[in-house]
């Protein structure tokens, strides 16, 4: 079995140490040491304990006495067992910690002021607005403050009883052996108050949901998976703190015609067998409208072509990508006569001319 450390060794004090710099020690320790702060550690996490522990003796007279007389085996005769679990040391240590998170001086047994829950909402776009941006109206089910009775929980004109059980502390307190154990009030859940009247329009909880009509701007660039954040339009809180926020998560829906890339967007147009090998000009979609695009002759299928600044706003930067135009060439299924007789006069033709082309080249090589 593992022997216990000093108490007065664990948080680096004399033996004479009085209860300021017992409390200056031990909140060293318990911030360095915070499961928040080191997730997963046991190391810390028994450190975290042990410190608490000390802290928990050296400043009760009455434990502290015992064990600078008897030590360890000393407290073990009065049923003390440690500082127990994360929820019991928050417990007993509230102040401290309230000190460490800015929750300032509020004394045991009152309930830290809490943000309300965040919302979701699923919103689906049309390809174009997602493009140009647009403006929602959104409907969303959210708990709020109830405006009969303000929050308190009280049928109006009366008030909350001071609970009977903590008396109005919040803690529930036990005797064991020479020392008290505090817990959270089982009968108020550490409010300290109980309602003996409560409102009719909520039930006593303060809150109550309703529908409400929110403005959401959505900005032009914006893509499946973008979330965009409508700050306190959340959840009321439940003791008086900050609303939560509403997250709107955003689905696109595809185009017909148009493939997005980034900020680019790409798109097909077929061309004819004459048109790719003559050249031609041909018009084409955009988003904005309808835009000339000049097919050189000798295009081949798959070539893309290019119109800077058709694409869609860059949600970072504001500028807009490209429209990037992939050729298809479309081979006809259906010819009169005198195209299949022009067809294979062409044929003709090149055939001749590559022959031409590879009598010279043996030529010149013979």
């Amino acid at each position: 079995m593992t022997s216990k450390r000093d108490y007065y060794e664990i948080l680096g004090v004399g033996r004479d140490a009085d209860a300021t710099e017992l409390k200056a020690k031990y909140r060293k320790l318990a911030l360095k040491y915070h499961p928040d702060r080191n997730p997963d550690n046991k190391d810390a996490e028994d450190k975290f304990k042990e410190a608490a522990e000390a802290y928990e003796v050296l400043t009760d007279q009455k434990k502290r006495t015992i064990y600078d007389q008897y030590g360890h085996k000393g407290l073990e005769g009065t049923g003390f067992s440690g500082a127990g679990g994360f929820e019991d040391i928050f417990s007993s240590f509230g102040d401290i910690f309230e000190d460490f998170f800015g929750f300032g001086n509020s004394g045991r047994g009152r309930s830290r002021v809490q943000r309300g829950s965040d919302l979701r909402y699923d919103l689906t776009l049309e390809f174009m607005e997602a493009a140009f941006g647009t403006e929602k109206e959104l409907k969303i089910q959210k708990m709020q403050v109830c405006d009969t009775c303000h929050g308190d929980g009280c049928k109006p004109g009366t008030q909350p009883d001071i609970c009977s059980t903590c008396h109005g502390s919040g803690q529930y307190s036990q005797s064991q052996g020479f020392f008290t154990v505090r817990s959270t009030c089982p009968h108020c859940q550490g409010r300290g108050k109980r309602i003996s009247h409560p409102c009719p329009d909520c039930n006593g909880r303060g809150q109550k949901y309703i529908t409400k009509t929110v403005s959401l701007k959505v900005p032009a660039g914006v893509d499946t998976e973008s979330r965009l954040r409508l700050n306190n339009e959340g959840e009321a809180s439940p003791s008086g703190g900050p609303n939560g926020d509403l997250y709107v998560f955003l689905q696109v829906k595809p185009h017909k015609f148009f493939q997005r890339s980034n900020s680019d967007i790409i798109c097909l147009a077929e061309i004819s067998i004459i048109q790719a090998t003559l050249g031609a000009k041909i018009t084409v979609p955009t988003l904005t409208g309808e835009e000339t695009l000049k097919i050189p002759p000798g295009t081949q299928y798959g070539d893309t072509f290019r119109l800077p600044q058709q694409g869609i706003a860059s949600l970072r930067t504001g500028n807009r990508g490209d429209q990037i135009i992939q050729v298809e060439i479309k081979i006809p299924t259906n010819i009169s006569k005198k195209q299949e007789k022009l067809l294979k006069e062409f044929e003709e033709l090149d055939a001749n001319k590559f022959t031409n082309r590879l009598k010279n080249l043996l030529k010149s090589h013979g």
